[in-house]
């Protein structure tokens, strides 16, 4: 379905911001005397692991609803970025070294052996890689965001921040729900649920899905124009809740698949006149931002397949206690395969690399916690946390070089490599196997303690034990016709143990083991002078376990050696407030945090192929604040503004070993990382009698960032407007709406390598329309 040349598509959509304030504009007189029995409604959080206001919580959070989810497009993480001016969003060739950005600070690695900064808890359960938590959101209740550091509760992955998703559950009475959206592009998203009683305190949910795109980068390879850079995304999920009064059981299943031909990158500087010319783009290489076309022989791709079982309960226990158990277990499996030539095929002097990886991952957690009752002067919580995953990874690199060749020179100034001549053509080949085991244990309390109405106090302690080990496997390249050895690029020519000569055991196998054991916790003080004002200020002491650099071209002795643990100092203040009769919302915090021993992945070179390396940098800090603003001046009129300063710097990067020299990147910014990011929206709903009328929008602004540590691979400024007006029947049974998104067109990249010779560029930077229609029966 298109919408290119409906120009009443374009209208609808465009008008909805107008009309947003145009139309509450001329509401205002009217509602203006009429009683104030609006306003922001309360949501309610479990951002410390109990049911709270989130205007109650010591904490920055921004939780979102599934209203509001659905109201800008949301349908994955990736576009908390449009919502939350603090996150942002590193994408890589597949999901499985893709990673979510909060502050300023996240961990970006290959590495099997290695934790994300910023956590993805799903209906309690912690996901072990980033790469789990890319998948569709279907069915979420909402979506908490909490910024800084939340080991003490949460624990895993969680130095930088969290992202905590809950599902919507099941219903007393039989309801349903069907939705339907097309965009230009040929994308299309289906999603249908179904809920009510199954018997006496006993409900269920099931929501199925599907959704495929065709992409916004073309590639002509083989004189074909082939969309890439889309997906196709299907799956389900089931949930039964149980309610007795006096306990309460959840039982969830879901499985997720993904078939991704994405994300390949695009060349938009000159890689000299005979590559550009191999690369035959139609209106050249050199388009900048603007490029939309790529010449590739392998069409980068990645696939996910996706289960899980959770098991969680709530249980009245001691008369004011409530005992929570939750266990869950993930299966996860990503295949990938890409292209790293990003040309049509081999000549003499350029060689082919070609990607092609798997890894497996399965995990289980056990968390039990014991809560006292909350509305005690003192009240408190304890608990215990297991938590394992063993990871999988078989990698295989393929090559192709030649010096010289019998074929004749091309047009394009080329001579293109001769793959029957094996004489002249070598094939460096290898394969790697990895495979990686996790165990993380924990016990942790928190314990609040109310002076009065005004002053409480709360600390918390967090004590975790971590043992990590690796077995990594990998003989040296060799050519695939001969099997005698050989490199091309980015293969290695030395087996994964390392040679003698260099201190390695001389083996194909490289092995290790690190165990660590750590005390993080936070203390806060909280005062609330009146009801709708809370004032906080906090330290909290995070902590990320170790990591080892398991990836394909991982050498022994020094990729053996492990990565300390990241421990961070984080210090916050922050307000909280509601005012002219709830009609008006203001909350701000500000933050500094420095990480020691920071988990960061440097680029090298390797045979003239960028490869990555995890490393201990050094310290690196993060300060800013944000602030938040929502207001409902009249009933139906919803106005949002929220800013984003983070100053998130290298302090001092680990010397040079060899010469002891400070390193160049000390002061530089951290990658991904703008300093400053806002949003502002707003939304209408109005009944005009008979029918309603929905407007929505919002536009975000991106400072400046950098993709790489030592600021390399800038990212221009950019800004991002979308819009929606939707039409519903009096009850909204049915309702449908016309979207429009990067209104402005305007382009921009989330990635940017080798200095413009491979940007990545999202799906939202150009501007299309689409339409959706959502039914519901209740």
């Amino acid at each position: 379905m298109s919408f290119k040349h409906s120009a009443l598509a374009r209208a609808l959509a465009i008008s909805a911001s107008a009309l947003t304030f145009a139309i509450a504009g001329a509401a205002h007189a009217q509602d203006a005397a009429e009683e104030n029995s609006g306003g922001i409604g309360e949501i309610v959080v479990t951002a410390q692991k109990v049911a709270e206001n989130v205007q109650d919580v010591p904490i920055a959070i921004t939780a979102l609803t599934a209203d509001r989810l659905e109201a800008a497009g949301t349908t994955s993480l990736e576009g908390l970025t449009q919502l939350v001016p603090s996150v942002t969003f590193r994408k890589g060739t597949t999901s499985a070294n893709s990673a979510i950005v909060m502050r300023g600070v996240g961990t970006i690695t290959f590495s099997v052996a290695a934790e994300p900064s910023v956590s993805t808890v799903v209906d309690g359960v912690v996901l072990s890689r980033s790469g789990q938590a890319f998948m569709d959101l279907v069915d979420a209740q909402r979506l908490e965001v909490l910024r800084g550091p939340q080991g003490t509760l949460f624990g895993k992955n969680a130095s930088a921040g969290l992202v905590n998703i809950v599902s919507k559950g099941g219903t007393d009475t039989l309801q349903g729900e069907a939705r339907i959206e097309a965009y230009e592009g040929n994308e299309y998203r289906l999603r249908a649920s179904v809920s009510g009683p199954l018997s006496e305190g006993l409900t269920a949910r099931v929501t199925g899905f599907y959704g495929n795109y065709d992409g916004n980068i073309t590639n002509v390879y083989g004189g074909k124009n082939d969309k890439v850079n889309g997906y196709e995304h299907y799956g389900a999920r089931g949930i039964i809740d149980y309610d007795n009064g006096g306990s309460k059981l959840r039982l969830i299943a879901d499985y997720f698949r993904a078939d991704d031909d994405c994300c390949a990158d695009v060349t938009t500087v000159s890689r000299g006149a005979v590559l550009d010319a191999e690369l035959g783009l139609p209106g050249g290489v050199a388009q900048g931002l603007n490029q939309r076309f790529i010449n590739q022989d392998l069409v980068t791709r990645t696939k996910d397949r996706q289960w899980s079982l959770t098991a969680s309960g709530d249980f009245d226990v001691f008369e004011s206690h409530t005992l929570s158990v939750i266990a869950g277990y993930r299966n996860w499996r990503n295949e990938e395969n890409r292209d790293g030539d990003f040309l049509p095929r081999t000549i003499v002097g350029t060689g082919q690399l070609h990607d092609f990886g798997v890894v497996n991952t399965q995990q289980l957690s056990l968390e039990v916690r014991l809560a006292s009752d909350q509305t005690q002067p003192f009240f408190y919580q304890v608990g215990a946390f297991a938590w394992g995953s063993n990871n999988q990874q078989d990698f295989t690199r393929r090559n192709v070089t030649c010096a010289t060749s019998t074929l004749p020179v091309a047009a394009s100034g080329a001579r293109p490599c001769n793959l029957p001549d094996t004489v002249n053509t070598i094939f460096p080949t290898a394969t790697s196997r990895s495979e990686v085991e996790s165990r993380n244990y924990a016990v942790f309390g928190q314990a609040t303690y109310r002076f009065s109405d005004m002053i409480s106090l709360t600390g918390g302690l967090r004590y975790t034990w971590d043992d990590l080990s690796f077995t990594h496997t990998r003989a040296p390249a060799v050519n695939a016709t001969t099997g005698l050895p050989a490199t091309g690029p980015g293969t290695n020519g030395s087996p994964a143990g390392g040679t003698i000569a260099s201190g390695g055991n001389g083996t194909n196998t490289s092995a290790g083991s690190s165990n660590n054991g750590n005390l993080s916790g936070r203390a806060v003080l909280q005062i609330t002078p009146t009801e709708d004002v809370m004032l906080y200020g906090s330290y909290t002491r995070g902590y990320k376990g170790p990591a080892f650099n398991v990836f394909f071209n991982h050498t022994a002795p020094t990729n053996a050696i492990p990565i300390d643990e990241e421990t961070s100092n984080a210090y916050e203040i922050g307000l909280k407030s509601q005012f002219l009769d709830n009609r008006v919302q203001f909350n701000a915090a500000a933050f500094t945090v420095t990480y020691n021993g920071f988990q960061a992945n440097n680029f090298v070179l390797l045979n003239g192929a960028v490869v990555s390396n995890l490393t201990n940098a050094g310290s690196v800090r993060s300060k800013g604040f944000e602030v938040d603003l929502l207001a409902v001046p009249v009933d139906g009129l919803t106005l949002r503004a929220s800013g984003a300063y983070a100053d998130a710097k290298v302090l001092k990067f680990n010397p040079n070993p060899n010469t002891n020299a400070p390193d160049a990147r000390n002061g530089t910014r951290l990658p991904l990382a703008p300093k400053f990011t806002y949003t502002l929206g707003g939304s209408y709903e109005r009944d005009l009698g008979g029918f309603k009328l929905y407007l929505d929008t919002d536009f975000r602004h991106v400072g400046k960032q950098f993709s790489d540590l030592g600021e390399s691979g800038p990212i221009d400024a950019y800004g991002i407007w979308n819009a929606g007006i939707g039409f519903s029947d009096a009850e909204d049974l049915y309702r449908l709406t016309f979207h429009a998104r990067n209104i402005t067109d305007k382009s921009y990249a989330l990635l940017n390598v080798s200095a413009g010779q491979r940007l990545q560029i999202p799906r939202d930077a150009d501007r299309y329309f689409g339409v959706s229609l959502r039914a519901k029966f209740q």
